[in-house]
């Protein structure tokens, strides 16, 4: 069977707004099912008999989009609430294929105190349906065509959104394994994250588990946060392209999961918001690592990643470098992640994913057993939170750590604030050792303009420092507002597996941001 393929032509819309549906099938006519995903999955609307026509795929799809007329438009209906929408098209064999839509808040409607933001620049960076990504050309390498550092050689730093996404990429059913090494390394064994059979039956891409909504960090998030009566509204990172103000109404923004690709318009109003007095919670790993923008009106997103400099047109002017791409901690945008956030990726690294800290306990240690977020834990210096899970595994920020006359840790002030707070910390590193007998599974790349970078040189004992880093839990006060960052992709799965300790966290960062 030939599933329909299709895509939208918002990120996110209102009730009243109309979605449009670009689609292509082989049989006709089609069924949309949308239905509301949270901790439940509520069917809100069915459209049946929709006539589709049979389109060709351009060559060029994954960056120049495919072009498909119109087939469908449905009309958002005011009793929607916010939240994420799958979008399921099926046809008559029973194919079915899957696009979402985030459901915003009228401008009238009451807001909530606070909001997540969907990570779907992440979303789209990882796609690769129709060839490649911001990473590899995909399709090729999993047709075995390509190995993977020719695959790599082939990603692009044009991503258009008008094609639909990558299925197992935007929908992972319910069995994918997490991108954490279920078991600490055995001797002498090579490990990666899942049950190969799993993975073997699932075919999944090596980027399948790294963005996406359904059953990962967070629908997960999502849902507990509905189960403990939260109430939360939603936008995308999308949405700043085209709106100003949007974070006004509300006290609190939240990040979850895997919030990697930011544009300078989100980056803006975050940081004006945080130093207005609003609230930064971020249960986030990798936050805020990649500089993009949105061309096309928002249909192409732009990342050139570590080839910025050659190969983004608008760095050769200084006028426009501000809006160029390569790593927000390039000293030429004046606004490393760290200033939002708190910690960078630059000072954390892997955790438990292939042979990177294989043996790692998947825990935090706690250090700072006094500070805030712990209040009626029970937990004390030492203790260590979250190894059952594992907490800490795939990609955890940190910072440069040095210790106190009391020999608890604190932020170097070099890369991030100086009135950093650590809680607790974990090893983690930018790549796998050198020394390790087995294929590298996660390869260095760029490290020389990771080390100038993070600690301003790119020699090799710089680079060999590089790999020495740490995931860190912490907290800060920025202008008028406050910021705590979980440090970890993997927080969400702490909830999913009712954790008392991250539990309680998360309690106390709410009631602490008045969410």
């Amino acid at each position: 069977m030939l599933a329909p393929c299709f895509y939208t032509d918002k990120v996110s819309a209102k009730p009243g707004e109309t979605v449009c549906i670009f689609a292509s099938t082989e049989q006709s006519p089609c069924t949309l099912v949308i239905s509301r995903v949270g901790r439940d999955v509520t069917e809100v609307a069915r459209y049946v008999d929709i006539v589709i026509d049979n389109h060709p795929t351009p060559n060029n799809a994954d960056t120049d989009g495919c072009g498909w007329p119109s087939a469908f438009e449905f009309e958002v209906g005011d009793n929607w609430r916010t939240g994420y929408y799958d979008l399921s098209l099926t046809s008559p064999d029973g194919a079915s294929t899957q696009h979402y839509i985030c459901v915003r808040k009228s401008a009238d409607a009451k807001k909530a105190k606070t909001v997540l933001i969907l990570n779907t620049n992440t979303y789209a960076a990882y796609n690769y349906w129709g060839g490649a990504n911001a990473y590899a050309n995909v399709e090729n390498l999993m047709a075995g065509k390509l190995d993977g550092d020719a695959s790599r050689d082939g990603s692009i730093a044009k991503l258009s959104r008008m094609r639909p996404y990558a299925q197992m990429l935007l929908c992972q059913p319910e069995i994918t394994p997490r991108l954490v090494n279920g078991e600490i390394r055995g001797v002498d064994e090579m490990v990666a994250p899942g049950d190969p059979a799993v993975l073997k039956a699932l075919n999944l891409s090596p980027y399948d588990r790294s963005a996406g909504f359904v059953n990962n960090w967070e629908h997960h998030f999502a849902a507990w946060a509905e189960t403990n009566a939260y109430d939360i509204d939603y936008l995308t990172d999308h949405d700043f392209e085209f709106e100003a103000d949007l974070l006004n109404d509300y006290n609190t923004v939240l990040l979850v999961g895997h919030s990697e690709y930011w544009s300078g318009n989100a980056r803006r109003q975050v940081d004006h918001f945080t130093e207005e007095g609003g609230n930064l919670t971020v249960f986030s790993g990798n936050t805020c690592y990649w500089k993009v923008r949105w061309e096309d009106d928002g249909e192409t997103m732009v990342v050139h990643k570590c080839r910025g400099e050659e190969n983004d047109p608008l760095w050769a002017n200084s006028e426009t470098r501000t809006e160029a791409t390569h790593l927000w901690s390039h000293e030429a945008f004046a606004a490393p992640e760290a200033q939002m956030t708190g910690l960078s990726f630059l000072y954390g690294g892997y955790h438990r994913l292939c042979m990177c800290v294989a043996r790692g306990g998947g825990a935090y240690t706690v250090y700072n057993d006094e500070h805030w977020a712990l209040k009626g834990t029970d937990l004390y210096y030492g203790d260590m939170i979250g190894g059952e899970l594992p907490l800490i595994g795939y990609e955890n920020d940190g910072c440069i750590i040095n210790f106190d006359n009391n020999g608890l840790p604190i932020g170097s002030g070099v890369g991030v604030p100086t009135n950093l707070e650590i809680i607790a910390i974990a090893p983690a590193t930018l790549a796998e050792s050198e020394r390790s007998p087995f294929p590298a599974m996660i390869p260095r790349e760029e490290t020389d303009i990771l080390s100038k970078l993070a600690y301003g040189k790119s020699d090799e004992q710089t680079i060999e420092r590089l790999m020495r880093g740490h995931a860190v839990m912490a907290s800060f006060k920025r202008g008028n507002g406050e910021v705590f960052n979980a440090g970890t992709t993997e927080w969400a799965f702490g909830l999913l597996g009712l954790d008392p300790f991250v539990e309680k966290i998360t309690h106390n960062v709410f009631e602490r941001f008045g969410v």
